[in-house]
């Protein structure tokens, strides 16, 4: 009993943000690529039955992955998209079913930039790359100074129609991130060179969310802390940036790492024990007084509980822990407590085990978990297969807007 009240005093308790809004308790269903919309950048009723689920469960806060407010640029085309020429009433029905018994809906705010998905873009980053097989156009000095009025656009309207707060995507070898990264980012204007001038714009599009949004809606940020790739993003220049944010209205800072760089290992395929980013949580902790998420590698309540009880994070963002167990705030401030069974895969093909845990995601969704028995080359052709058609759909959409690109 005593270890149950331990558990609750830290996963249960609540958290202050600096914005005033109160979150229940630790647990952020961290973002994830769901690969639930329609193709045409709107919701499914699975999509909003998934997040209505895991309201249902107890977290405190989901955050919806890669939600676009430029459709030039998607990440994939199970994306949603937020601007006026979307279908509200569905968008409403999203936010009003996922923020029940106190529950918080975010979108992460992102641009693939030159990692957008080439079926349906033309990849422009921040500087004119081609390494190996890989390519993207540059983006000029004009079209980087449009992008924070148009994170505050896309900002503005997702407050319109219940969403409760906002993440900006600056993680994972996306637009923003590729900004602060010297891997991508070659500029030699105000937006290229050092940290500080690689992370001016991070700052810009912070500042102009929030004179739209104000003062009393919760924003937050994902950050790298390293980039894990060579050239890339360092945890020293991290930290600098971290040193950046704490000087801004910035309300939580998720902590994570890696890159979708093609031929980069990602964190999460990785088979390392525990938290992935615990130490640089701790340093970033040394810094700032905003409120950190740790996202990666947690697997087990304990890891979660030594995490928060710490003090090396004030939250725990879990994606696949909550994929396995959609139930699993519920189940860790409970005695059951049991942890989620990670299944073991041998000779996965690229992208087969992100495939399979967004394949079960569906089936969550539809509330068929326990018809899913798909092995990974399965998963992998059904994901891809079904990605193809919603290309399709994508280009018919927005071929008014790909025709800018």
């Amino acid at each position: 009993m005593t270890e149950i009240m331990n558990v609750a005093g830290i996963l249960g308790k609540s958290l202050d943000l600096p914005c005033g809004v109160i979150l229940k308790n630790r647990f952020v269903k961290a973002p994830m690529s769901d690969s639930l919309g329609n193709g045409e950048g709107g919701p499914t009723e699975p999509l909003v039955r998934l997040y209505e689920r895991w309201a249902e469960a107890g977290v405190a806060l989901s955050i919806i992955g890669e939600v676009q407010g430029d459709p030039r640029y998607p990440e994939k085309p199970g994306n949603l998209v937020l601007g006026s020429t979307m279908d509200k009433q569905l968008l409403l029905q999203l936010t009003q079913r996922a923020t029940i018994d106190g529950a918080h809906l975010w979108p992460q705010l992102g641009h693939g930039g030159a990692l957008s998905h080439q079926p349906i873009s033309s990849p422009k980053g921040p500087s004119p790359l081609h390494i190996g097989d890989f390519k993207c156009a540059g983006m000029s000095i004009d079209e980087v100074k449009e992008l924070p009025q148009q994170y505050a656009k896309t900002a503005e309207y997702a407050k319109t129609i219940g969403f409760t707060g906002l993440q900006i995507h600056a993680a994972h070898g996306f637009l923003l991130s590729q900004f602060l990264s010297p891997l991508f980012n070659h500029r030699t204007d105000q937006y290229g060179g050092s940290i500080e001038a690689r992370c001016s714009i991070v700052i810009e599009v912070i500042n102009a969310i929030r004179q739209v949004v104000g003062p009393t809606f919760p924003i937050g940020i994902k950050i790298n802390s390293t980039d894990k790739l060579e050239g890339g993003l360092a945890e020293d220049d991290a930290l600098t940036v971290v040193g950046m944010l704490d000087r801004t209205t910035i309300d939580l800072i998720d902590i994570s790492g890696g890159t979708y760089f093609p031929g980069a290992k990602a964190s999460s395929d990785g088979a390392g024990e525990g938290p992935y980013f615990l130490k640089f949580a701790r340093r970033a902790k040394e810094i700032t007084n905003i409120p950190l998420t740790l996202t990666g590698g947690i697997k087990a309540r304990e890891q979660a509980v030594d995490a928060v009880g710490n003090g090396a994070a004030d939250m725990v963002g879990l994606a696949r822990a909550m994929v396995l167990n959609p139930k699993i705030a519920e189940s860790w401030l409970s005695e059951d407590g049991k942890d989620p069974h990670f299944p073991k895969f041998e000779s996965a093909p690229p992208g087969g085990i992100t495939a399979w845990y967004t394949m079960l995601l569906t089936a969550l969704a539809e509330d068929k978990e326990d018809m899913f028995k798909l092995d990974l080359p399965s998963a992998l052709r059904i994901y891809e297969e079904r990605d193809a058609k919603r290309c399709l759909k994508w280009q018919h959409k927005f071929s008014q807007h790909l025709a800018k690109n």
